[in-house]
């Protein structure tokens, strides 16, 4: 199997922080925006961004885990049934500005679904879109990201794997793959 090197851990760390600084500009202290980290894979660039932006700003972040599994257009499509996920919310999203983070933006459809959770929450006065990777020629819905660490172009025999020293890789980074035959 193919293995191309997108990003190495130096180029995601200068991300973060770009990410970081994009956020301040935007939305000040926080006040009024929460940051969603879409389980599974998302929150732990959530996490990261969290921690970075405390740092930075040296106040307390908003943010939580939202898993959108029982809301996939897929759900009752599989071979196999799915796992939820722990939605880890602890405050209303009602009147909020929302920022929805995940690791790689590839059909639009877990976003779709994350909207969909996310409403169980309340109404969002806005929805913006954080991604690392924005894979941008595959979507099928009309989603495009707010914020996005690198866009590539991949075909459907290829694979956007984001590896995280936190979960036991050598150190961070995101390669693009080819599917097995």
């Amino acid at each position: 199997m193919q293995k191309r090197l997108v990003l190495n851990q130096q180029q995601i760390q200068i991300i973060l922080k770009r990410f970081c600084h994009q956020l301040i500009e935007n939305h000040d202290n926080f006040e009024n925006t929460v940051l969603l980290g879409l389980q599974p894979r998302g929150i732990i660039l959530l996490d990261r961004i969290v921690e970075e932006l405390e740092n930075i700003s040296g106040k307390k972040v908003p943010a939580g885990y939202l898993d959108a599994t029982f809301h996939r257009d897929d759900f009752r499509r599989r071979d196999f049934p799915l796992k939820a996920n722990e939605t880890k919310i602890d405050f209303l999203v009602e009147g909020k500005n929302v920022i929805l983070v995940d690791d790689v933006l590839y059909k639009g459809r877990s976003v779709r679904a994350a909207m969909d959770a996310m409403i169980a929450f309340g109404r969002p006065q806005k929805v913006e879109l954080m991604v690392l990777v924005d894979r941008k020629l595959t979507r099928d819905y009309p989603i495009m990201p707010d914020y996005f660490g690198i866009r590539v172009n991949t075909l459907d025999s290829q694979y956007v794997v984001v590896e995280w020293a936190s979960q036991g890789q050598p150190e961070d980074a995101v390669w693009i793959t080819e599917k097995e035959k």
